[in-house]
């Protein structure tokens, strides 16, 4: 029964996404040009607040638990587990205030109305997984960013997304190098739960009822220890609140 009635609701919520990356890639656009960053930056707020309004259409529930009172005037490198496209948008919504940018794959730079546009002018970083030094000088120009402008990192370290809620093991040298080239940084590790149960059909249709959790763990200094140290202190702490 649960299934059954997944079709209906999941055909409204594509919809109504869709429609959403649609209206938004103009809003985006328009404020880029006549706003600058800061109107983008908040067009992008509101557009993954939409995003996660059309997933509770499914019955999909949004929980942050985030006692910590993280500076904002101080770059942080958020590190998460990946279940799901739908991490995102949580992200970019409930830590709006650090300005989180992306460590993004580069196939993600074009061809997806909205997400695209954001990650190619929004400050974000997209790497090329086949070209290593490719990817280590845009990650140090993208450190250098952050330590200008004082915005976050948000790095998925699994590399791609689980697809049981299992975490992949951690791949090490995109925080080894955030880390070396931004010794004021804090890093702050953050577990999601459930958000791949979205899935848990494939594709089509949606999961529904789905309660996608976020929990926001004490920031680390960056240059707190050495590097692979606190990669390991990091994943150990993201990984023990999997459930």
């Amino acid at each position: 029964m649960k299934k059954i009635l997944a079709y209906p609701l999941s055909i409204i919520s594509y919809f109504f996404f869709f429609l959403t990356l649609g209206i938004f890639h103009v809003i985006q656009w328009l404020s880029l040009k006549i706003g600058g960053y800061q109107a983008h930056k908040t067009s992008v707020d509101v557009f993954n607040f939409f995003l996660m309004r059309c997933l509770n259409i499914l019955g999909t529930r949004f929980s942050i638990d985030n006692p910590h009172d993280i500076p904002v005037d101080r770059p942080c490198i958020f590190v998460s587990n990946h279940q799901g496209i739908y991490d995102i948008p949580p992200i970019i919504w409930y830590l709006r205030k650090h300005h989180p940018k992306f460590v993004s794959k580069k196939e993600l730079g074009k061809g997806i109305p909205s997400i695209s546009f954001n990650l190619r002018h929004g400050g974000s970083v997209l790497i090329d997984r086949k070209n290593p030094k490719q990817a280590v000088v845009a990650l140090a120009g993208f450190a250098k960013y952050l330590n200008k402008t004082r915005h976050s990192a948000v790095i998925f370290p699994e590399g791609t997304r689980s697809r049981n809620g299992q975490p992949k093991s951690f791949a090490k040298t995109g925080m080894q190098i955030l880390f070396k080239k931004m010794p004021d940084a804090l890093v702050v590790p953050i577990t999601i739960n459930n958000s791949w149960k979205l899935f848990e059909y494939g594709q089509f249709p949606l999961g529904i009822g789905v309660h996608i959790t976020m929990k926001v763990h004490e920031p680390i200094p960056a240059n707190s220890d050495d590097a692979d140290s606190l990669i390991a202190k990091v994943e150990r702490t993201i990984i023990l609140d999997i459930k």
